[in-house]
């Protein structure tokens, strides 16, 4: 992983310096703590606003929005101050960074019905108890009372070639794909959020170093001292290869029940598990397991611990095992089977000829009737054996004979 920032800060400041790519601006000689992070936290004299924004897009947070989430505790930890910022506002518009076309707009109650869960997806990781250490705000606050006046002021000080410096902006530009000027107002709307809260530190992923870059350029605008940005790395998925995404698939949700959870990470490819390591756990780096077995599990058990619980992850991981019981396998050897593409209500033999163990639904049933069919270890003797929803099925194990099986997934 690289870090451009210095590799042995003081031992008071490893979790805040723990896995980050860029720390901006840094002058690691400098004694100036309007340009040194370091010397800023030495500093003292009063606690951080460190800003956290996040855009109720969608409905679920994945891992790999809960590594700045677990950053911002790292400050709390250190006695200074989280500002989690839920962008109902800037969610309508949507962050153009990275999209190769426009985002489809929100109306305001899709924005509401997503970030209803939010909290209480990051609450495990958050320290919501202790006085002072968290504000929780939305931009809407301050964002919908923006005037004509005040939102000229903001367009004034950008240019059309500063905007068009961004990434996403230029490569639309030079393909001759639409660029819509409400677009434009995203990165200004999010640097005015560092304004209106006052932030010294801004959190976000190496893809947020425009924007935030935006809110320390309004923060000299409106005479305030601009922010320092702390910049983490993306997460690969559980494919390994490509960013965590909902739509690839490749995602762990926060919401995911234990045993999901724990399934998913115990595949996590070894080429990546030790950024898993560094960016969801406070693990030790040195101590960990030189087998790669051993790695999977241990990663497996301790993130789905915080989500869930000791008890919860340690059920879990029994249960992963129970799951293949006496072929020598673990969970991770167990091929999924969506029931996306299953029709509901739907009756057993059609439900296990859907899947590869079976080649047919006819063979499903003879299978069914031999005895030769087992839902999570209890054998099913009744073919006609009706399923009103997926969600009677989601996780549960289809073994049909002694070495087919198939745990069906969403």
């Amino acid at each position: 992983m690289t870090q451009t920032n210095p590799s042995s800060p003081p031992a008071q400041f490893e979790a805040i310096y723990r896995g980050i790519s860029e720390v901006f601006p840094d002058q690691p000689n400098s004694s100036d703590p309007e340009q040194n992070l370091i010397q800023r936290l030495s500093k003292g004299d009063r606690p951080l606003r460190v800003k956290l924004g996040i855009d109720p897009t969608g409905a679920e947070i994945h891992l790999g929005h809960s590594i700045p989430v677990r950053k911002l505790r790292a400050f709390q930890d250190a006695g200074h101050t989280a500002v989690l910022i839920i962008g109902d506002f800037t969610a309508r518009i949507g962050d153009p960074t990275g999209k190769s076309e426009v985002r489809r707009q929100l109306s305001e109650a899709d924005v509401k019905a997503n970030a209803k869960t939010y909290l209480e997806q990051v609450r495990p990781i958050l320290d919501f108890d202790t006085p002072g250490r968290l504000e929780v705000r939305y931009n809407s606050e301050w964002l919908s009372s923006l005037d004509l006046g005040k939102t000229l002021e903001l367009l004034a000080t950008m240019t059309v070639g500063q905007m068009l410096a961004k990434e996403g902006f230029a490569e639309r530009y030079v393909k001759g794909d639409p660029v819509f000027l409400h677009e434009f107002l995203y990165p200004l709307m999010q640097g005015y959020d560092s304004v209106a809260v006052q932030s010294d530190v801004e959190l976000g992923g190496t893809d947020q170093k425009f924007n935030i870059a935006v809110g320390r350029d309004l923060q000299r605008h409106f005479g305030l001292p601009p922010q320092f940005g702390l910049l983490l790395p993306l997460l690969l998925g559980t494919d390994g290869s490509q960013k965590m995404s909902k739509s690839l698939g490749n995602y762990v949700g926060l919401q995911d029940n234990p045993l999901t959870m724990y399934s998913k990470l115990e595949k996590i490819p070894d080429a990546i598990i030790r950024d898993y390591f560094e960016l969801l756990t406070p693990l030790a780096l040195e101590t960990l397991p030189e087998n790669p077995r051993d790695r999977q599990k241990l990663l497996a058990l301790e993130v789905t611990r915080q989500f869930h619980g000791e008890a919860a992850a340690h059920q879990a991981q029994q249960a992963a095992i129970n799951l293949v019981q006496g072929t020598g396998e673990s969970a991770a050897g167990v091929p999924e089977f969506s029931l996306a593409g299953v029709n509901f209500p739907a009756k057993l033999f059609y439900l296990v000829g859907a899947t590869p163990l079976c080649a047919s639904s006819s063979e499903a049933r003879r299978q069914i009737q031999g005895g030769a069919v087992k839902l999570d270890n209890a054998r099913v003797t009744d073919p006609d054996q009706e399923f009103a929803s997926p969600n009677e099925l989601i996780d549960k194990v289809v073994q049909v004979g002694k070495k087919r099986f198939a745990r069906l997934v969403p």
